[in-house]
């Protein structure tokens, strides 16, 4: 993975420090080309990999890269999913057979034939599938070597103790999109002694880490010592935790756990962006 990772929040408001930020945020990306521009001054940058959510309008950032596929053949795209807002408004609006129909993607018949299927089974695995394939649908054509489950799937598979749903997305990813799956948590220590016990090793888990131990369920001790004791492929997000921390404290107190291969961060101009990244490379 790149020790750098661009993050997409800053692109649909989603600010933890500041509403009106995150208002004045809505307003500067309400047009896909404000979005697309900076992406390109990450790369301009050097920045080679952007990590997003499966928001609607990523579809079309997607849509413009395969328009353009001599400058974006060396991007890489990390998917999160799933974007839980997309469907629970369309199951409030279609039902859960409604939204099958309208998300999963290929022929129809065979589509929702195997999702009232899952459900009338109580299939939970194979639900999980067909979500993974809805959401990926929009990256057809585009690299996506690690592809992410959201932090509100895993973190509740974890407080449900229903780990098979790990196993099942780890074969799935692997098998049917050639990628590694990546884990987002607020609870990393528990969630890699939940991954190594059903085998699966070394796994990728962005989480919060940061020194005040904003978002870092099981506290600040906890995570430093799976940091420097335990085998796995770390990404630090959320390292300024909401604005707490300055850029270079945060980042010198990265620096102390080698283990950490990336750190994902938002920014929203090229003076940022640049800044960020040179902190992280000189850590």
């Amino acid at each position: 993975m790149d020790k750098v990772i661009f993050g997409d929040n800053q692109f649909f408001a989603v600010n933890h420090a500041s509403d009106e930020k995150a208002r004045a945020q809505s307003i500067r990306f309400k047009e896909d080309a404000a979005i697309i521009n900076v992406l390109d001054q990450a790369i301009d940058l050097g920045i080679n990999t952007f990590m997003c959510t499966t928001h609607d309008r990523i579809a079309n950032i997607c849509d413009h890269m395969r328009a353009n596929p001599a400058k974006y053949k060396n991007f890489n795209i990390y998917p999160c999913m799933p974007y839980a807002h997309k469907y629970a408004n369309a199951v409030t609006e279609l039902g859960i057979l409604g939204t099958i129909k309208q998300h999963i993607p290929g022929n129809i018949f065979g589509t929702m034939a195997k999702g009232g299927l899952a459900i009338v089974n109580k299939d939970f695995v194979k639900l999980l599938e067909l979500l993974v394939d809805a959401e990926m649908k929009m990256f057809k054509g585009i690299n996506t070597p690690v592809i992410f489950l959201q932090n509100v799937i895993v973190d509740m598979i974890l407080g449900l103790k229903m780990y098979e749903f790990f196993k099942a997305y780890d074969a799935y990813v692997r098998k049917k999109y050639n990628a590694e799956p990546g884990y987002i948590t607020m609870n990393m220590p528990l969630l890699l002694d939940t991954l190594n016990s059903l085998g699966i090793e070394n796994p990728i888990i962005c989480s919060s880490i940061n020194k005040i131990g904003f978002r870092m369920s099981g506290g600040v001790e906890l995570y430093e010592k799976y940091l420097n004791e335990k085998q796995f492929r770390p990404i630090a997000m959320q390292v300024l935790a909401a604005g707490a921390l300055r850029p270079k404290e945060a980042i010198d107190y990265l620096g102390k756990f080698p283990k950490i291969e990336s750190v994902l961060f938002g920014a929203s101009s090229k003076g940022h962006i640049q800044e960020t990244k040179c902190l992280i490379e000189e850590m």
